[in-house]
């Protein structure tokens, strides 16, 4: 047969935990809710940047699409007076995905003139010269675009380089300076 508990032993069990006790699971307590709180707030805005990145990798199927409005329109003032009502109608087009990009916190950003980013920049072509300094962008194929965060499409570039002397030239030159 098994024992009953004893008096004191069931009295122990029942007592109100001591002072410290109470404190001590206040604590843990509290420090619990502040770390579920730190995650939810962590969820969410990792929510909101994939929100955000989804929506920029969607926008950037499209950009292709705004660059044939703007080249189509580019020589749209060459043609009849019927295919300038068109255009018209293209250009309402790519007004409104202009309006969306902006909306969405996406710019297209200029880039002739200014020195070879490689995060911003692709570049599709180089050209010897010395009317440039090296690195100098000096034609831009199509437009870049970023957003606040990041840079969604490269801009597509020539970049000037530096002239190099033909082996012929140089060939010439050392045979130039044996001989002096």
């Amino acid at each position: 047969m098994e024992k009953e508990p004893q008096t004191s032993e069931v009295e122990e069990e029942t007592k109100e935990p001591t002072e410290e006790a109470q404190e001590d699971f206040k604590q843990k307590y509290l420090l619990t809710l502040a770390e579920l709180e730190n995650m939810r707030k962590r969820m969410q805005k990792e929510k909101q940047e994939m929100i955000q990145l989804s929506v920029e990798n969607a926008i950037a199927g499209f950009l292709p699409i705004i660059d044939s409005f703007e080249k189509a329109l580019k020589s749209a003032d060459q043609v009849s007076d019927e295919i300038k009502t068109w255009a018209f109608g293209f250009q309402m087009f790519l007004s409104q995905f202009r309006e969306v990009l902006h909306n969405h916190g996406i710019v297209a950003f200029h880039s002739e003139g200014n020195v070879f980013d490689p995060h911003y920049h692709e570049a599709v072509e180089t050209m010897q010269t010395d009317a440039y300094p090296e690195g100098t962008i000096l034609e831009e194929f199509s437009k870049g675009y970023k957003s606040e965060k990041r840079i969604i499409r490269p801009a597509r570039v020539k970049v000037a380089q530096t002239l190099e002397e033909s082996t012929e030239q140089k060939d010439k030159h050392k045979e130039n300076t044996r001989g002096e």
